[in-house]
């Protein structure tokens, strides 16, 4: 049968044909292009859709798995093959619509928007670029070390205050040589019973005082004692454990404590450590939302929450205490990765409505919904509230929106919860579900020096009242220290029942030598000069001594209004890290680790304020 006959299209008289079954130019024309947009189609598919590299191995080894297949004899293998068929065009066909839905929206945005958005990636791009250059024999780029000021200082001029600044020291050497003498290696001491102790939050971890315990033994310039603890993580720190870790404690002792550890001496094996555990700590943020787990094996890095907490819920003062540390190991490794976790982490938070303007303390990390409507400044909320505030001041001042939520949180804060007893004390009370609970912990004393802290950043004129705001703060919770017999403060103290800051249950009258307080002290004194702090900060010291100090290191006590000392028998890590370095600035000169140059993380580490880079500063060099 003739090949014309088959087809609509004849010869035209008035043109040149090579045949009479040749096409018109504009027959051929339109043929050639509806076979080009079929050719792009398929070819788009196969090469630019998601997942094309299963669909290409499809395309050119199907036709061989089914006949390997057919060989079987076996029917219901061929209606596998056809329902993966089914399946792979289905992809095709809700990937396409995504694509086409992602275009259309990116088509609706304002030009400068698209504009802005690619000019972000390329920024993103050079950036890891940047940090790809060199790199030394750990794959780390090659840093250019450089000290921030006041390391350390110099003695104190006025002889009261040195001769108190030399006893701080003390104490310190006599708790860090009880550790070495009695639990080298371990965790913490008990110093009744003179022999090592581990507490489930570090799993099998070991050595949380030596690590938490670095900066300070710098601070102070005990140098063969930093030595040896150096020498020890060197040797003996190991992260490669199976075992259950808190991602919170293990990030604010061990990664804080090994980046103040590198940024007061250069010595290139904390920057190592504390990189090697940030990428083990990486997969707890591998949930729906990215809001981390509380928990996670090192090994397996599978995470989960307290089982305690609300619904299954991640922990406020938990994923939102991880900011200053990750920017950091960002800007140590070159892995953009940590900064982009914490960032994200202030994205699911902005999308949710906040009671009153208030943050509870639960989130679940699947559903990205708040759990139980419970707020407090103290335990659960606390140090996501400072480190809002040390984000703005780490970054010199340049990350203008933790500044906004900060003050926003502290505006929210003042209506909500703060109040005066009817004796004139301001205290910061919990809120739940819509009730005030007249109540105020030990932990929420770290308080009055936050809001001293950023007082001179506040909007509005605001920096006079906030300053008062702290000073009432610090006030309150030097009362909960003098109403009690040992002079030592209560985990915890009422403003109900006719009592003003005295704890009224038993399981709120304990003292573990808690930093909070005296962390107060120390910025009031930074930001007034009032020696009535200096002179708080020695009743506690003469407390500490008489009660706490014991023949094996210092104990925490189980009942502050008691005739006499019960000791807990722990000294915990963090009276090395914060209670006794916070202490010995008290009574520093303010060049002394100065603000403007370093903000503390929540377990009291020094860490450097990333400072703004001059275009002709090379982009990897610490200022």
């Amino acid at each position: 049968m003739p090949v014309a006959t088959l087809l609509p299209f004849t010869a035209t008289p008035s043109r040149k044909s090579a045949s009479p079954t040749s096409f018109r130019l504009t027959e051929k024309f339109i043929l050639l292009l509806v076979f080009s947009a079929f050719i792009t189609l398929c070819f788009g598919a196969i090469f630019f859709l998601p997942d094309s590299s299963k669909l290409l191995s499809g395309v050119f080894f199907h036709s061989s798995a089914v006949e390997t297949n057919t060989r079987t004899g076996t029917d219901s293998v061929s209606n596998i093959a056809i329902g993966t068929d089914e399946k792979i065009l289905a992809k095709i066909r809700k990937d396409h619509e995504k694509a086409l839905v992602e275009a259309k929206d990116t088509l609706q945005k304002r030009p400068d928007e698209i504009k802005q958005e690619i000019q972000n990636d390329k920024e993103k791009v050079s950036q890891e670029n940047r940090w790809k250059g060199a790199r030394n024999d750990n794959n780390l780029p090659v840093i250019e070390y450089v000290r921030p000021p006041g390391a350390t200082g110099h003695e104190p001029a006025d002889p009261e205050t040195k001769e108190r600044r030399a006893k701080i020291k003390e104490m310190m050497k006599f708790a860090w040589d009880s550790y070495k003498r009695y639990a080298w290696g371990s965790n913490e001491l008990r110093p009744v019973s003179k022999q090592g102790h581990s507490s489930n939050l570090f799993g099998s971890i070991k050595g949380a005082t030596i690590v938490d315990a670095l900066d300070t033994l710098y601070i102070m310039e005990m140098y063969e004692d930093f030595d040896m603890a150096t020498e020890w993580v060197e040797k003996n720190l190991d992260f490669n454990v199976n075992a259950e870790v808190s991602v919170f404690e293990v990030n604010i002792r061990f990664v804080g404590g090994l980046l103040s550890a590198y940024y007061l001496s250069g010595k290139e094996v904390f920057r190592k450590k504390a990189i090697e555990l940030g990428e083990k700590l990486l997969p707890a943020f591998k949930t729906p939302t990215g809001i981390p787990w509380a928990l996670l094996n090192l090994k397996s890095g599978i995470g989960r929450n307290w089982p305690w907490a609300s619904g299954g819920s991640s922990i406020l003062a938990e994923y939102g205490t991880l900011h200053l540390e990750f920017m950091h190991l960002s800007k140590l490794s070159g892995n953009p990765a940590f900064a982009e976790k914490v960032m994200n982490i202030r994205k699911v938070l902005n999308r949710l409505d906040k009671p009153q303007g208030l943050y509870p303390n639960y989130l679940n990390p699947n559903s990205g919904q708040w759990g139980q409507h419970h707020v407090s400044v103290g335990g659960l909320g606390d140090s996501f509230y400072e480190y809002l505030l040390k984000a703005w001041l780490m970054s010199d001042k340049t990350d203008d929106e933790g500044k906004k939520l900060y003050y926003d949180a502290l505006k929210a804060i003042e209506t909500s919860l703060i109040r005066k007893s009817s004796g004139g004390l301001t205290y910061i009370a919990e809120w739940k579900g819509g009730l005030l609970e007249h109540k105020m912990g030990h932990l929420t004393c770290f308080a009055g020096g936050m809001i001293a802290l950023g007082a001179d950043g506040a909007p509005e004129d605001q920096t006079g009242h906030q300053m008062e705001q702290a000073a009432e703060i610090a006030r309150t919770c030097h009362e909960s220290y003098a109403r009690t017999t040992l002079k030592l403060g209560p985990e915890a103290f009422r403003f109900d029942g006719g009592v003003e800051a005295i704890a009224t249950r038993q399981n709120e009258k304990y003292f573990i030598l808690r930093p909070e307080v005296i962390e107060t002290y120390m910025y009031m004194w930074r930001f007034t000069h009032d020696p009535k702090y200096r002179d708080w900060g020695w009743e506690a010291v003469q407390a500490l001594e008489k009660y706490c100090r014991v023949d094996g290191g210092y104990s925490g006590v189980r009942d502050v209004y008691a005739s006499s000392p019960n000791h807990d028998d722990v000294q915990q890590s963090f009276y090395l890290a914060e209670t006794l370095k916070y202490l010995y600035l008290l009574f520093s000169d303010d060049d002394h680790l100065p603000f403007d140059h370093w903000v503390f993380n929540t377990e009291a580490h020094p860490l450097p304020v990333i400072k703004k880079i001059p275009d002709t500063v090379k982009p990897h060099q610490l200022e």
